[in-house]
């Protein structure tokens, strides 16, 4: 059953400044060495500004950058205790760099019930400070109900 109080509903935008030293500590964790992740040099001659962020990088813009978790769950209007982060998705659509700026807007694009689980669907678009759209993600968030 769908529940269309706050679909269409957008979070709070905002900007995110993306770090060298973040890249390098987010690529470290993944354990991921890959060298345009890492070296600037490298980075560089295979054609980008500086070091590239690794694919599941958003992440680290949604964790320090958007509304903390409480905040989140109050807005959606959900139980902290009963929450899970069910899957995330992440669609490239130009490279993200040391250096870069992303401002992030989230709307809530569906919010369902399906038994005993209350589904929300978070859409966010991230645009670098050049205006452009460089990535999309959908992530899924479980209420148990």
């Amino acid at each position: 059953m769908e529940q269309s109080s706050l679909v269409g509903s957008k979070l709070p935008a905002f900007t995110f400044q993306v770090e060298k030293v973040k890249i390098r500590e987010f690529a470290l964790a993944v354990d991921d060495l890959n060298p345009l992740y890492l070296d600037s040099e490298a980075a560089r001659q295979a054609g980008y500004r500086d070091v590239l962020a690794p694919p599941t990088f958003g992440i680290c813009a949604d964790f320090w950058g958007s509304m903390d978790f409480m905040s989140m769950c109050q807005f959606l209007q959900m139980n902290p205790v009963r929450v899970l982060h069910g899957e995330q998705e992440f669609v490239y659509h130009a490279p993200v760099c040391a250096g870069d700026e992303l401002t992030v807007e989230t709307v809530v694009e569906s919010d369902t019930v399906k038994k005993s689980l209350r589904l929300v669907v978070l859409a966010s678009t991230y645009s670098n400070q050049y205006g452009e759209m460089v990535l999309e993600s959908r992530k899924l968030i479980i209420e148990r109900l």
